[in-house]
């Protein structure tokens, strides 16, 4: 689809437009703010990209984003090395982090499964997990994929996989939000919040 301005500044309102979550009047607006900054600003901006693109790679261990062959999760001899917590992207290592409640190692599938978007598992970091699984120090894997359909295919995949292995597997426990309401949870929320009820 062609935009309304041409040139470099359509073009480059067409490479936002690409980003994830970025839509067509934010990418507009991106654009004229970079525009209109300081050329230090948008050189500081091309030198950020640049600098990501050759310097961050993915650990060859969990497959979390590292600068290094290993992340440091993967370096620190003071996690526990027999749980690992699987997870769909390194965003997701960085918000278990910050609870603070997970000790162990990481890994990250690149993703989930969906279909409908050709990805298999094939696609993701599934045959490394069961590799990693394979050492007798491993005594717990914990599925912390997103509580939507994609993360719950992939989960109940990978339960399926891990299931003859004899290692505990747990599902992180979702459910109602605190300060939400329950006439406005939808029904598989609900089920979940059900599911993972605990003795009070």
């Amino acid at each position: 689809m062609s935009g309304i301005y041409e040139g470099a500044l359509q073009d480059l309102i067409d490479a936002l437009g690409r980003l994830p979550g970025i839509g067509p009047k934010s990418a507009q607006r991106i654009a004229f703010h970079i525009l209109q900054a300081d050329s230090e600003i948008a050189a500081a901006l091309v030198d950020s990209i640049r600098t990501v693109k050759e310097r961050v790679k993915f650990c060859t261990t969990c497959g979390n984003v590292s600068e290094e062959t290993e992340c440091r999760i993967c370096r620190d001899p003071r996690r526990d090395n027999t749980s690992i917590c699987v997870v769909e992207e390194s965003k997701d290592v960085i918000a278990i982090e910050r609870t603070r409640e997970f000790r162990g190692k990481y890994h990250v599938l690149g993703g989930a499964i969906s279909p409908i978007d050709g990805i298999g598992p094939e696609q993701l970091r599934i045959r490394e997990l069961m590799a990693r699984l394979s050492d007798p120090a491993i005594v717990e894997v914990i599925l912390a994929t997103d509580p939507n359909r994609e993360g719950e295919a992939t989960a109940t995949y990978l339960a399926r996989l891990i299931k003859p292995l004899d290692i505990k597997t747990s599902r992180l426990a979702s459910g109602l939000p605190v300060g939400g309401d329950l006439e406005y949870a939808d029904e598989v929320t609900l089920g979940r919040a059900f599911e993972g009820r605990r003795d009070v």
